[in-house]
């Protein structure tokens, strides 16, 4: 190990003035949208455990990222049912709860300016009155009928 002036101190483990590489995020390295440097630094702060692996994080933003983009997908479509270009709470709210896994992890969940579930329930409907037949068909006149020849 030379101390001299070839090798420069902070260097990175280049060579005297070789060319800098460009910073690769985490979340590039991971084809993701969610920053991971984040999440894990949110991991650390919050004290979950004394120490957080590398792969957490990493771990965690894919599936915030998958859960973010299918809410996103269904809310979509609900606002594309309502003739809507943009989503709000209600086409959100909508989603979730038309969705069987979404609404059982959301179960609790309020989602605020997103109303209800359109639903009535069958005993407040008015009873439909059952109309009896003026002339009854007879099977008789349907067997007295020639079958079509073909």
């Amino acid at each position: 190990m030379e101390t001299g002036g070839k090798f420069k101190k902070g260097a990175g483990g280049r060579r005297a003035g070789g060319p800098k590489k460009k910073p690769v995020t985490r979340s590039v390295r991971a084809g993701l949208q969610f920053p991971v440097g984040r999440i894990g630094r949110y991991l650390k702060h919050g004290r979950y455990a004394q120490r957080i692996g590398t792969g957490a994080p990493v771990y965690l933003a894919a599936v915030l990222e998958y859960l973010a983009a299918e809410v996103l997908e269904l809310a979509g479509n609900a606002a594309r049912d309502n003739k809507k270009n943009r989503i709000i709470p209600r086409h959100v709210l909508l989603a979730v709860r038309n969705d069987e896994e979404l609404g059982k992890l959301l179960k609790g969940v309020t989602i605020a300016h997103g109303g209800v579930l359109p639903n009535i329930n069958p005993v407040l409907l008015p009873k439909k009155h059952e109309r009896v037949a003026k002339e009854p068909k007879s099977p008789v006149k349907a067997a007295t009928k020639s079958p079509k020849k073909a």
